[in-house]
C-alpha cells in the first residue's frame, strides 16, 4: 500500500530503467486476458491468484523484479508474496503503462 501512495504522489525514485540494465524480470500479475490486451516487451505473466504456486518459474531469488499490474494494488500484493518467499531484491513497478514509460524514457 506505501508503494502505490509513493507512485500515487511522485515520491517513487526507483530507476527502473537501470534494474532493467541490470537483469530485472518484469513481472506482470494481471490475467491472461489483461495481458494480452497489452503488456511491457519481454515481462513475464503470472497473475497475482497463481503466483504462489508458480514461484519456481522465478528461479533466482538475488535478481531484481519489478511487479507491475493494471494500478498497483496487485503488484503491490505480488511483491509481499515474493518478499515473504525469499526474494530480496523485488520493487512495485506500479501500473504496467507507467512502468512502460518510465522504461522507455
Amino acid at each position: 500500500m506505501l508503494d502505490a501512495i509513493k507512485n500515487l504522489f511522485g515520491m517513487d525514485k526507483t530507476d527502473y530503467a537501470d534494474l532493467v540494465k541490470q537483469g530485472a524480470v518484469i513481472l506482470d500479475v494481471r490475467s491472461k486476458n489483461e495481458y494480452a490486451d497489452g503488456h511491457i516487451k519481454n515481462s513475464v505473466n503470472i497473475p497475482v491468484d497463481q503466483l504462489q504456486s508458480n514461484l519456481s518459474k522465478l528461479k533466482n531469488k538475488d535478481k531484481p523484479i519489478i511487479t507491475c499490474c493494471a494500478s498497483g494494488m496487485r503488484s503491490a500484493t505480488a511483491k509481499t508474496i515474493l518478499q515473504n518467499n525469499g526474494y530480496g531484491n523485488v520493487h512495485n513497478g506500479g501500473g504496467w503503462s507507467s512502468l512502460n514509460a518510465k522504461l522507455s524514457s
